[in-house]
C-alpha cells in the first residue's frame, strides 16, 4: 500500500481539522440551543447535557460525552477495522471533542427553527463531507453500525444507522416535544445530501467502470486496501482498435474517495466513470431474503 506523503497527510489534516469544526458549531450553536436531538453520539450528548443540567450547573459538556462515548467503539473496532482506521477516526473524534468543548456560545440559533434547520443541515453535512474526503469518518454512530453490520450481515450499514439514530430522536423527542424532532429529521435529510454531494453525487451506492492499461494492478490494490470486488470485461478501443480491460465494481459512498486514489496510483492514467447505483444486492450490501 502506498504511503501518503508529508503534503497529503498535512492536507488530510487541515481538512479533518475544518471539517469537524463545521461539526462541532452545528451541534454546539445550532442543535443544542435548539433542542434538535439529530441522531448520532451528539444526539445522545445533547439528551445527556439537558438531563444532566437539572443536577449540574449547565449539565455535563457536549464535548466529553461525546469523546466518552466514542472510547468503547474504538476498542471493538481495533481487531475488525486496523490500527490505522482506528487511529484517523480517534483523531477526528478528537478534534470534534475539542471543538466542542473550546468553541464560545455565540450566534446561537435559538428563535428562526426553519433557519436553524437549513443552516444546521448545511454545516454538520459538509463538515461530515470534508471529513469522508480524507479517507475517515467522525466515529460515532456510523462506526459502531459498521460493527454491528458484522453480527447482522442481512442488513446495510446505513439501516441500522437508521434504527440508531430514529431511536435517539424519539427520546429526544419525550424531552424537547415532537416538533424538535421533526426539525431534527429535516436537518438530518439536508446534512447526509450535502455529504452525498460533497464526496460525490447523491445516493447510497456507486457503480464505477475503469478503463485501464493495468487491470491486473488495480483490481489488486482494489482488493487489497477496500475489501471490494472487481470484474474484469475484455473490451476494445474502437478508435485505437487496442484491446483493452474494462474493470467494474460497486462500492459505498464513504469508499469512493479509497477506490480512485487505488486506481490512480496503480495507473495514472485510467479512465474511470463513477454513476449512482440505485439499488445493490448481494455481499456486502443488502441481501434479498430467500422463502
Amino acid at each position: 500500500m502506498a504511503r501518503e506523503s508529508f503534503w497529503q497527510k498535512l492536507k488530510n489534516g487541515l481538512f479533518m481539522l475544518v471539517g469537524t469544526g463545521l461539526l462541532a458549531f452545528s451541534i454546539k450553536c445550532v442543535y443544542d440551543p435548539t433542542g434538535m436531538v439529530v441522531g448520532g453520539f451528539s444526539g445522545i450528548a445533547i439528551l445527556v447535557k439537558e438531563i444532566s443540567g437539572k443536577w449540574m450547573d449547565g449539565g455535563i459538556p457536549l464535548g466529553v460525552t461525546t469523546f466518552v462515548l466514542n472510547l468503547p467503539a474504538f476498542f471493538l473496532a481495533y481487531p475488525i477495522k486496523g490500527r490505522a482506521f482506528v487511529l484517523r477516526t480517534f483523531f477526528a473524534t478528537l478534534f470534534v471533542s475539542l471543538w466542542l468543548l473550546v468553541l464560545p456560545e455565540v450566534f446561537q440559533i435559538e428563535q428562526d427553527y426553519v433557519l436553524a434547520t437549513l443552516f444546521g443541515g448545511i454545516s454538520s453535512g459538509a463538515g461530515i463531507g470534508i471529513v469522508l474526503t480524507t479517507g475517515t469518518t467522525t466515529g460515532g454512530t456510523d462506526m459502531l453500525a459498521s460493527l454491528l453490520q458484522r453480527k447482522f450481515p442481512g442488513y446495510t450499514i446505513a439501516q441500522i444507522m437508521a434504527v440508531m439514530d430514529a431511536v435517539i430522536i424519539i427520546v429526544g423527542s419525550f424531552l424537547f416535544g415532537l416538533p424538535m424532532a421533526l426539525y431534527a429529521v429535516a436537518s438530518v435529510y439536508i446534512a447526509a445530501k450535502v455529504s452525498d454531494t460533497i464526496v460525490v453525487g447523491i445516493g447510497y451506492a456507486r457503480s464505477v467502470f475503469i478503463v485501464t492499461s493495468q487491470p491486473g494492478k488495480v483490481a489488486q490494490q482494489i482488493f487489497e486496501r477496500i475489501k471490494r470486488g472487481v470484474t474484469g470485461i475484455p473490451a476494445q478501443g474502437m478508435y485505437t482498435g487496442k484491446e483493452r480491460m474494462l474493470l467494474f465494481c460497486v462500492v459505498s459512498k464513504k469508499q469512493i474517495v479509497r477506490l480512485k486514489e487505488c486506481v490512480y496510483e496503480a495507473d495514472p492514467g485510467a479512465f474511470v466513470i463513477v454513476s449512482e447505483a440505485k439499488e445493490v444486492h448481494g455481499e456486502g450490501f443488502c441481501h434479498i431474503e430467500q422463502k
